[in-house]
């Protein structure tokens, strides 16, 4: 388990890789609370007040530990860049994947209810985070009810996509949503949302959309066939967003 001298269960700060795209009035561009800040009325003292809680974390590097399941619950983090990939094993060694965490989400809300990390969070590539200790932003969330509201939205969003699986859907319906919910998802954060890469691999998509690993690469070459989807390696570029989204709509339900 990496963790830093402290007994934290993020890894030790790297000095030479501060994010230079934010100060104590502005935030990073992909910041998981930029939401939470003028737009919700907070003040200059209230963004440096936020600002100084922040730890930059990183890098960290793909397999590597951001906490594992049973470590004391500490802190949230945001993902700045990289992709994070939270997952539970069985007493049988069986992999089940949670969820994939990408720039601007939060990672550690579903320890909040306990002490402990309930799952392990794991770098599937060059990632950056920003922790945050929680009890200290939960002393400063009592006091500015934006962010307060802000982090019960986050709380309701990874509770939603954790519940959209949870059907009986196809697989092609499941994978359509498994498309779509990243192209929105990065969107909101100012990346293409038509053309992006799948960070993680086709066994960890099949695991988390309960489909079997040859049923996920099947449907990808029908899509592709189709027209629908344009695939290169890891790079997937959506041709045709309207089938795609017309697959997805029992799941998404928007």
């Amino acid at each position: 388990m990496e963790t830093n001298v402290s007994g934290s269960a993020f890894p030790r700060l790297d000095r030479r890789t501060l994010a230079d795209d934010g100060d104590s009035l502005h935030f990073c561009s992909t910041c998981a609370f930029s939401q939470a800040c003028l737009s919700e009325g907070m003040d200059k003292r209230s963004l440096m007040d936020l600002h100084m809680l922040v730890e930059h974390v990183g890098p960290l590097h793909a397999g590597e530990h951001l906490f594992r399941e049973g470590d004391p619950f500490e802190a949230i983090a945001a993902v700045r860049a990289g992709t994070v990939k939270t997952y539970v094993t069985s007493r049988d060694g069986h992999e089940q994947v949670l969820d994939f965490h990408l720039p601007g989400e939060v990672i550690g809300l579903n320890a909040i209810d306990g002490d402990r990390y309930p799952c392990n969070a794991v770098a599937l590539d060059t990632v950056m985070l920003c922790r945050f200790s929680f009890p200290r932003i939960s002393v400063l969330a009592a006091r500015l009810p934006g962010l307060q509201q802000h982090l019960f939205r986050l709380m309701s969003r990874d509770i939603g996509r954790a519940s959209l699986l949870a059907g009986d859907y196809s697989a092609d319906q499941r994978m359509a949503a498994f498309l779509v919910g990243l192209s929105r998802r990065l969107a909101a954060r100012g990346f293409s949302p038509d053309r992006f890469q799948l960070t993680m691999a086709r066994t960890d998509i099949a695991n988390y959309l309960r489909l079997a690993p040859e049923t996920v690469s099947r449907v990808l070459k029908r899509l592709q066939d189709e027209g629908t989807l344009a695939i290169d390696r890891r790079e997937v570029e959506l041709m045709r967003r309207g089938t795609l989204e017309t697959l997805a709509a029992p799941i998404l339900r928007q």
